[in-house]
């Protein structure tokens, strides 16, 4: 799977999340190294950097700097569902690695 030039957005965030509706993610794929950069919400700037495997699974890192001037990093493993448009659903688990460690869930849906 190559997730070069598609864009995405959460349709569903865990409460500790930063991420809303308006953040988008457009993603950028060499081989099987993905990265995009993102903003909106809470996030003033953000940036991602993961490897995709053969089924699209994507082991990912994250790092943003918030509305409250936060650096905030984390973890984060992202496993693809294709929609019966075509589309791509992205089930998302994650960890902060910084501030209160929590973890949560999200989903993404391909614009």
């Amino acid at each position: 799977m190559n997730y070069n030039s598609k864009k995405f957005s959460p349709v569903e965030n865990s409460k500790n999340g930063e991420t809303t509706a308006e953040t988008i993610f457009e993603y950028k794929q060499t081989g099987n190294i993905l990265t995009s950069n993102y903003r909106s919400g809470h996030i003033v700037s953000g940036h991602l950097i993961g490897l995709v495997d053969d089924l699209g699974k994507v082991n990912m890192r994250y790092h943003q700097v918030n509305t409250k001037g936060e650096l905030m990093t984390g973890i984060c493993t992202s496993t693809p569902e294709i929609l019966p448009n075509g589309k791509i659903r992205l089930h998302e688990s994650w960890q902060w690695t910084s501030g209160d460690k929590s973890k949560g869930t999200s989903i993404l849906e391909e614009l």
